[in-house]
């Protein structure tokens, strides 16, 4: 999760592609310049272990646009695939 979190602040689409999971990831990903991500915070998570093969984290996203400050609260789901995590899709709250 921090990973891609990082990827986003790096504008990495490319990074973001990889690390999605091939059932769900779209053809391209097209990151908005204008949206600066500034700061991750982990609420929570379920499963996600060494020894587990699925996991979701909870978290918020804080990022500026020339708008302003926006939060994103979303849980999203993972899966382990050949060792490595895969995003598969996430939940956004208002």
């Amino acid at each position: 999760m921090r990973s891609r979190f990082t990827a986003f602040v790096l504008h990495d689409a490319r990074y973001l592609l990889a690390t999605w999971h091939p059932t769900t990831r779209p053809p391209r990903l097209h990151l908005d310049a204008d949206v600066r991500w500034q700061r991750l915070l982990i609420l929570g998570h379920s499963a996600g272990g060494p020894f587990d093969d699925e996991g979701t984290v909870e978290f918020e996203a804080i990022f500026r646009t020339p708008e302003g400050r926006g939060v994103q609260h979303e849980n999203s789901r993972f899966v382990r695939q050949n060792g490595l995590w895969r995003y598969v899709s996430g939940v956004v709250e208002a």
